[in-house]
């Protein structure tokens, strides 16, 4: 694998799958090998059949997304329920033997960063075993500016000088998702893109949303 990249959030429902889905298929229609994978969910699957759709068949389900489980709560817990054992070791395997076909690998985990995955680990430990490059999802909304520097602060030291942080807008902007960049720049945060409302959770079609959104992705995987 060339290049990793771990997508994570300051939460739940914060815009994860949008954006690993438009990188997926921004990526591959233009010539990249690219993988996307949620290797852990719960709540249902419709996060990982939307990255398969975003591959165009590149890759199976499965081998999207191989552990899920139907309880919306977090995965350890929904796992539990059904008296089932997610290992770090065992979601680290399948990503490198998946990975090794593709020259880029979007890893999106689930819930916020410290939401447990599994038996004792975290989307903090996957990123760090996997020296995957992080990229911060946050909603672009009042009290955002908090969760995104608990997150930075949070994230594995010797991952941090790579992090980003990409602010996905809500459908109805208000004077905080306006103010929110110029304060995260006033406090030293500065690779932070900003990604335009899209029409809903997975109205996300790259080719039909124009330049400027091609320009952003190009810029959060540079």
């Amino acid at each position: 694998m060339k290049q990793i990249y771990f997508i994570t959030g300051t939460d739940t429902g914060v815009g994860k799958t949008v954006l690993t889905a438009l990188l997926a298929e921004f990526l591959r229609r233009r010539g990249v090998r690219v993988a996307a994978l949620k290797p852990v969910c719960s709540g249902g699957r419709a996060d990982a059949q939307r990255l398969h759709r975003a591959l165009a068949g590149a890759l199976a389900l499965d081998d999207i997304n191989p552990w899920h489980f139907r309880a919306p709560i977090a995965p350890l817990l929904a796992a539990q329920k059904e008296q089932k054992v997610v290992k770090l070791a065992a979601v680290l395997s399948h990503i490198r033997a998946v990975g090794r076909e593709f020259d880029v690998v979007l890893v999106e985990g689930a819930g916020g960063l410290l939401s447990p995955l599994g038996e004792k680990f975290d989307s903090r430990d996957l990123m760090s075993a996997l020296g995957a490059k992080p990229l911060v999802v946050a909603a672009n909304r009042l009290g955002v500016v908090n969760q995104i520097l608990l997150t930075l602060e949070a994230l594995p030291e010797p991952l941090k000088p790579a992090a980003k942080v990409v602010l996905m807008a809500p459908p109805k902007p208000d004077l905080a998702t306006r103010l929110n960049l110029r304060l995260l720049n006033q406090l030293s945060v500065s690779e932070v893109c900003q990604v335009p409302w899209l029409g809903g959770r997975f109205a996300v079609g790259v080719e039909s949303q124009g330049p400027r959104l091609r320009r952003l992705l190009s810029l959060i995987t540079a």
